[in-house]
């Protein structure tokens, strides 16, 4: 009886766990994209977060020197705007809760994993403050926001 159960739970287990990992792939894929740029340019990597961010060098160099990655520095940097903590603020949580995720992270800096925001991160939309993974709103008219300011004359 032991083995006909063993046959009849471990292709179940199986499928849980792939369906789970198939679900999860999606979460952050935009990454390796992320990283493969910015690894191509540094300096054009650094001036995109400069002006994305509103930041100077030294807040650069920060979040740079303590990230294993140029993404896992933008997560942090977009997971401080989003939460309107600063950028040191949100590295120093990084390193205590390292290992716990970019959820419990979020969580920590009294963000719902589940909010809109987190989701458009975790899909790698606004990576250049647009609404589409490459910084451009929607639409026909794709020139980029100027966040929220008013031209003159409107």
């Amino acid at each position: 009886m032991g083995f006909q159960k063993t046959r009849i739970v471990l292709p179940a287990i199986i499928a849980t766990l792939l369906w789970a990992s198939l679900a999860l792939a999606g979460d952050f894929d935009w990454t390796r994209d992320f990283n493969i740029r910015a690894e191509a340019d540094p300096s054009g990597f650094r001036a995109r977060l400069a002006a994305r961010f509103k930041i100077g060098d030294a807040e650069i160099d920060a979040v740079l020197g303590n990230m294993e990655s140029p993404a896992d520095a933008y997560v942090v940097l977009r997971l401080g705007e989003i939460s309107s903590r600063s950028p040191k603020h949100v590295v120093e949580r990084y390193r205590s809760e390292k290992g716990a995720g970019w959820g419990a992270l979020a969580k920590s800096l009294g963000m719902k994993p589940g909010s809109k925001e987190f989701h458009a991160l975790k899909r790698g939309e606004d990576l250049y403050g647009g609404n589409e993974k490459d910084g451009m709103p929607k639409g026909k008219d794709r020139k980029p926001k100027n966040n929220g300011a008013r031209e003159k004359g409107k």
